[in-house]
């Protein structure tokens, strides 16, 4: 049985809030295994979905660039090694003007961006290496999206780091801004149900599944409580399912219907989302060092 340390019983608590020794014999039974332990406690305990997601592990910004006319828009996230150099004036301008060369570039994708000339003349690639040797931190472009629509652009950014970009029609202004700060505070994965990826549903089938069968009941009614389950999920992942921030008595799908609207899609990026940042102990390197 591989060794479980009080480190990975820190990890996983962090990651699914639960007790210290609920973690530990997850780990045990698991033999280590820290995505078959978050699986195993979701099962028995019951637990939503991990934080370890929502948790931000990197610096840097997320910026947006709209296009004059309001039609071509798009949304960046640019990394930097700390917190320090996300509020860097000229950190920030420049991962404002890679969301500009998206626009009006359209690259493919990451690796042709590199090549894509800002309004200076130097390209994304040459910017980003004379930073890093002026700065003195890694800077790196994560990912981005780019939307051209026939309909309306809605963009909007909580600080630096989280941003929405969000492709509609109909209604106005306000209405795109309304959603755009809902999609930020509610934070769905896709529009409605039918975007929702099938690996995703059956993954979540399996643990409500197991965790319905430890309740003893005959097989039907476990199957429809997981059915059940599975409904109550697509209503919170879903931007149409979510009631809206604005009027909690009202569903966002409802909302949109009574304005003539439609969201086509949407794009939201949390800055180091998903990435784990590695955390240095300083005095136990310093410690080390000085047994040499």
């Amino acid at each position: 049985m591989a060794e479980v340390t009080a480190g990975m019983v820190k990890e996983l608590r962090e990651a699914t809030g639960l007790g210290m020794m609920e973690c530990k014999k997850a780990l045990m039974e698991t033999n280590g295994d820290f995505k078959a332990a978050e699986e195993f406690l979701r099962i028995k305990s019951g637990a939503k979905a991990s934080k370890a997601a929502s948790r931000v592990a990197a610096e840097g910004v997320v910026s947006i660039f709209v296009s004059t006319n309001g039609k071509t828009g798009a949304l960046v996230e640019v990394n930097c090694e700390t917190d320090f150099m996300a509020k860097n004036e000229v950190f920030v301008a420049f991962a404002k003007d890679v969301a500009q060369a998206i626009v009006e570039r359209d690259p493919a994708d990451v690796t042709a961006l590199a090549a894509a000339k800002l309004a200076s003349g130097s390209s994304v690639e040459e910017t980003r290496a004379e930073l890093v040797m002026k700065l003195g931190e890694n800077i790196n472009i994560r990912r981005f999206v780019r939307y051209n629509t026939a309909g309306r652009l809605a963009a909007y950014l909580h600080g630096s780091r989280i941003g929405v970009l969000v492709d509609y029609s109909g209604g106005n202004d306000t209405l795109g801004k309304d959603i755009a700060m809902h999609i930020a505070a509610s934070k769905p994965i896709c529009v409605s149900s039918s975007q929702v990826p099938q690996t995703t549903l059956d993954q979540e089938r399996k643990i409500y599944t197991a965790q319905a069968a430890e309740s003893g009941k005959p097989a039907n009614i476990v199957e429809k409580m997981v059915d059940g389950r599975i409904a109550k999920y697509l209503a919170e992942v879903t931007l149409m399912g979510q009631p809206f921030v604005k009027d909690p008595d009202t569903l966002v799908e409802k909302f949109l219907s009574k304005q003539g609207a439609q969201v086509k899609a949407f794009q939201m990026f949390v800055v180091g989302e998903g990435i784990e940042k590695v955390i240095v102990d300083y005095a136990a390197e310093v410690a080390a060092a000085a047994k040499v």
